[in-house]
């Protein structure tokens, strides 16, 4: 069952709808603006780890050069391997404001 929300924000859409992909996660949403469109996906635990005291929060970033208009022109030049600096930075900003809206 797809839900979608959609409003216009500065002039341009701004649409969150979920329930159409990634079925296997806990949660997941695309949200749209303008020209730009993102996928968020959620997973959790049904059962707790009681030994682990801290939050096991992981934030995974990934842009996909195609998407920007980057293509490479050579095949080892892939999107494979280890996150490059910029998509490192960009996790820890989207995880820094997220990490307090969880109850310890």
């Amino acid at each position: 069952m797809e839900k979608k929300f959609t409003t216009t924000i500065n002039g341009k859409e701004f649409s969150i709808s979920g329930g159409k992909i990634a079925k296997q996660a806990s949660g997941s949403v695309i949200v749209q603006y303008g020209e730009t469109t993102v996928l968020v996906t959620a997973v959790s635990s049904k059962n707790p780890k009681p030994e682990i005291s801290f939050l096991p929060l992981t934030v995974e970033y990934q842009e996909k050069i195609y998407s920007a208009g980057r293509i490479p022109g050579n095949y080892f030049r892939r999107e494979i391997g280890r996150p490059s600096e910029k998509e490192t930075l960009t996790a820890r900003l989207i995880d820094r404001p997220i990490r307090p809206l969880f109850v310890d």
